[in-house]
């Protein structure tokens, strides 16, 4: 049925699975990435949430490691909010 091999295959086309695949493909992999829902790749529901205290600190770390999770949030900002403004 089909005729191509790949090196990595990734099930799930979510933050984590983009990075994974990402990863895979900057490496020389051949990668496939598979999703049931071709609008939903690296949907980025909490992106308002990618600067928060926990998870700003993990964007960090994935970006410090050649990710694209805090490159994708820059490009798709969907608001910007100053929090705690009166500290």
């Amino acid at each position: 049925m089909f005729g191509k091999e790949y090196d990595v295959i990734v099930v799930g086309a979510g933050h984590a699975g983009s990075e994974a695949a990402a990863a895979a493909a900057n490496m020389g992999s051949s990668t496939l990435l598979i999703t049931m829902n071709l609008q939903n790749i690296a949907q980025m529901s909490c992106n308002p949430a990618m600067g928060g205290i926990a998870k700003g600190q993990i964007v960090r770390e994935i970006d410090a490691l050649g990710g694209y999770s805090g490159i994708v949030s820059d490009k798709t900002a969907i608001q910007f909010k100053m929090l705690n403004k009166s500290k």
